[in-house]
């Protein structure tokens, strides 16, 4: 997971102030950089759509979700890093995105360093009118349950998708401790539909992954329930659930429909496994034109399968917090 802050001046009567993600790769905005971790994409080709045409960390050629989102509520064009080391003062109502293991921890530095800027009311303020977006589940069904084998033999997927929520729920709780009131919980990805998981479960024919498409729907619909349920128990919160699989799901089931060409392969290198290190500078491209790719590299949508996702999210968003 990660938490990116996006946000603009206070204004009265403003209902969306401010923009903060937590969550995994499809939201993180360059905080992976700064972990330690081999999965960097700090290096061409990845950024090479993005604004100059260099990599920022963003597992994408381009923008991601946060941004598109951040840019689609009028807050900012783009969503800078909590950990970059050039964010400075002045940027702290506009970006920070960190590890799982360290988001609260990171989060409460932030409300401190904001406080020291805007003082203490207009921190509250910021954090109880801003939009939270939280992004769970996709690497914990996709890399860490159905590629670890230990985990199969200690859960089956009923168990470990309750686990994730029962997770997810203890983190918006602490949010909610925190201040947060507006928060936006995504849907996993249709994960047996990513191109590596269509290499590496969907036999020779690289078939949707049926075991991780079912594993991300039953996680999504116990993930609705509890979004239900938290709205019910947190005096004053606006929890919302809001769906990714499904336009996503869309895109990769009738592309042409919106101008896509490849759904099941992506653009860097094969399009059947490059992803993060395997996509460098050294990998030759099997695409000429990324823009007719759902996915830019093997286990993340390109900057424009996101922008074609985002509008009905930012319907959502816009008639859940208006």
């Amino acid at each position: 997971m990660c938490c990116i802050k996006a946000s603009r001046e206070l204004q009265e009567n403003e209902e969306i102030p401010a923009l903060m993600a937590f969550g995994d790769s499809i939201l993180d905005t360059g905080n992976n950089n700064d972990l330690i971790s081999v999965l960097k994409c700090n290096f061409p080709p990845y950024g090479m759509d993005f604004i100059g045409g260099k990599p920022t960390g963003r597992f994408c050629d381009g923008k991601v979700l946060t941004d598109l989102i951040a840019e689609g509520l009028g807050i900012k064009e783009t969503v800078p890093a909590y950990l970059d080391p050039n964010l400075q003062s002045k940027d702290l109502p506009t970006g920070s995105v960190i590890s799982m293991s360290d988001q609260l921890k990171n989060f409460k530095e932030y409300i401190g360093k904001l406080k020291g800027v805007v003082g203490e009311e207009g921190a509250n303020k910021t954090i109880s009118n801003s939009l939270f977006l939280l992004s769970a589940g996709n690497n914990d069904i996709a890399i860490i349950y159905l590629d670890t084998p230990s985990r199969a033999f200690q859960y089956d997927v009923p168990t470990y998708t309750s686990l994730l929520v029962s997770w997810t729920s203890t983190f918006i709780k602490d949010l909610y401790g925190l201040g947060v009131r507006k928060i936006g919980v995504l849907s996993t990805l249709p994960l047996g539909c990513l191109p590596i998981i269509r290499t590496l479960h969907g036999g020779p024919m690289r078939f949707c992954g049926d075991n991780a498409n079912r594993a991300a729907q039953l996680f999504n619909s116990k993930l609705l329930a509890e979004v239900n349920s938290l709205n019910s128990s947190l005096p004053q919160a606006k929890i919302v659930y809001v769906d990714v699989y499904n336009p996503l799901l869309d895109l990769i089931k009738n592309p042409v429909k919106s101008g896509f060409r490849v759904p099941e392969r992506s653009c860097c290198g094969t399009g059947l496994f490059e992803a993060v290190i395997l996509c460098n500078q050294l990998t030759p491209f099997t695409c000429d034109n990324v823009s007719e790719f759902v996915f830019w590299d093997s286990a993340h949508p390109s900057e424009r399968a996101y922008r074609t996702m985002t509008p009905p999210i930012l319907q959502d968003l816009k008639k859940s917090f208006s």
